[in-house]
């Protein structure tokens, strides 16, 4: 995985730092395997994320020099196709059990260098249960803990000095780390961008302001790091 990622982003410009910067908005892209890809997880047959925004991926493509494909590419956790995809989403509502194949595949996918960006639907309370007990079981060893305001991700690309929930209280982030490295991003209240999500239907739920901004963060520090 490590591989392919040097593979797209040495041509661009070489060194992390000069990736970040301004560039003129890309033409549209619908599908191309040179580009980063950003994998929405199937999972527990046909639970996936309905209320999760790709709109942070344009983001990428026009405040850093990343290609990128600008649409989420629906995969499964339990087929092999994963491996392709260095950052997923993760998302959803109500209960949820993986499979042990799932578990498997997710132990593996973030030991080798991939990603997950995750928060739960309209904040849901049964969905943020669910993951942090799958999240312990595949990492007994490892846990869910405060992301601090000085980590990269806080201003890798965008300014972000505070934390705050769209009804202004102060939030947190949560990350779990594999070997020192930040490999999973999680927010139980709503990284999910509902103002700019197709087909949700979210009522009740919290989020964290201006998510798309964390989003584009995130990203960035998951393919450079």
């Amino acid at each position: 995985m490590k591989a392919l990622l040097l593979a797209l982003l040495l041509p661009a410009l070489g060194s992390p730092a000069a990736i970040i910067g301004p560039q003129r908005p890309a033409a549209p892209v619908h599908s191309d395997p040179t580009m980063l890809q950003c994998g929405n997880l199937i999972y527990c047959g046909n639970k996936s994320s309905v209320c999760f925004a790709d709109r942070f991926l344009t983001d990428v493509t026009e405040q850093t020099s990343l290609r990128v494909n600008r649409k989420f590419c629906p995969v499964r956790l339990d087929n092999d196709a994963l491996f392709d995809f260095p950052f997923c989403v993760m998302s959803g509502n109500e209960n949820f059990v993986l499979s042990e194949r799932e578990r498997s595949q997710l132990r593996k996918f973030l030991t080798q260098g991939g990603f997950l960006l995750v928060s739960p639907g309209c904040s849901d309370e049964k969905w943020d249960l669910s993951f942090r007990q799958e999240i312990k079981i595949c990492f007994p060893e490892n846990s869910l803990k405060p992301v601090p305001m000085s980590h990269p991700i806080f201003n890798i690309v965008n300014p972000i000095p505070r934390l705050t929930e769209k009804h202004g209280r102060p939030a947190v982030l949560e990350g779990l780390e594999i070997n020192g490295r930040l490999v999973v991003v999680y927010s139980k209240e709503g990284l999910n961008d509902v103002q700019h999500a197709t087909g949700c239907c979210c009522c009740g739920g919290n989020e964290l302001a201006q998510p798309e901004r964390i989003n584009v963060n995130v990203f960035t520090y998951a393919v450079l790091y």
